[in-house]
């Protein structure tokens, strides 16, 4: 597995830094094909992230011309106070529509819950990310590819909502699809390992001491991916990062 590291000191720091690499990566996107496209996460660290670009960074790019997306979604409404989409909305979004210019207001296509039928909402998310990812000449049955992906990891190894021992830990030909999780009982929505995988580049942010076994484990086996399911995650052709504090650093240090 061959990615990049990037150390820094505090989970602040980390946010800043995914920032500063975020924006550059937007404006070469921009310049070279007329928008980019971002896969968003949930989590403390990515929280820090939009917190931050909502406090310093509307008015740096284009956003018109950025599209967003859910990497994975809880199967629950968006003011749900566990909603993915809702926590992104209070720390980045609100702040941006509330300007008021059209270049600080990015396009959003949130998983749209709207029913009790797990399956169909991931087929239709599927077919979301599909249209907005159009390309020309783009055949209809190719993996569509996303210029960023952000990405935690769970204490378990998971990654999205990728769980260990789950249907989405196994491989799959989908882009998208619903994942039920035994060990919290629930259905999570989550892009697939495939889809991640054809990405431009992808970025973990992971911070705290509570991430060094997963991410130890992640870096330096076993290879169980099944077990471990951020071992899925490497890109076809594209670049993989990895953003972590100096908390989250395992003593093998690597890779």
């Amino acid at each position: 597995m061959s990615f990049q590291i990037v150390l820094k000191p505090t989970a602040a720091e980390v946010a800043t830094a995914v920032c500063e690499w975020m924006i550059e990566t937007i404006h070469s996107a921009i310049h070279e094909r007329g928008h980019c496209s971002i896969a968003l996460s949930g989590g403390s660290t990515p929280k820090r992230l939009y917190e931050w670009i909502a406090e310093n960074e509307l008015h740096c790019v284009d956003w018109s011309k950025v599209i967003l997306l859910w990497g994975d979604e809880r199967n629950v409404p968006h003011d749900h106070e566990d909603s993915n989409y809702g926590m992104v909305r209070k720390a980045w979004l609100d702040r941006a529509e509330s300007t008021q210019e059209p270049r600080s207001i990015p396009q959003v296509y949130p998983v749209p819950i709207t029913s009790n039928a797990p399956d169909h909402i991931a087929f239709e998310y599927s077919q979301t990310i599909r249209k907005t990812m159009r390309v020309s000449g783009l055949d209809s049955t190719a993996t569509p590819v996303i210029d960023i992906v952000l990405l935690g990891l769970g204490d378990d190894a998971h990654t999205a909502s990728i769980f260990p021992d789950t249907l989405a830990a196994q491989p799959s030909d989908d882009l998208f699809m619903a994942n039920f999780v035994p060990k919290l009982g629930v259905y999570r929505f989550t892009m697939t390992a495939k889809l991640i995988n054809s990405a431009r580049r992808i970025a973990f942010l992971v911070c705290g001491a509570s991430k060094q076994p997963a991410i130890d484990m992640v870096w330096h086996g076993p290879r169980e991916p099944e077990r471990y399911p951020a071992q899925w995650i490497q890109p076809v052709h594209g670049e993989l990062l990895w953003f972590i504090d100096a908390a989250a650093q395992p003593e093998r240090r690597d890779p």
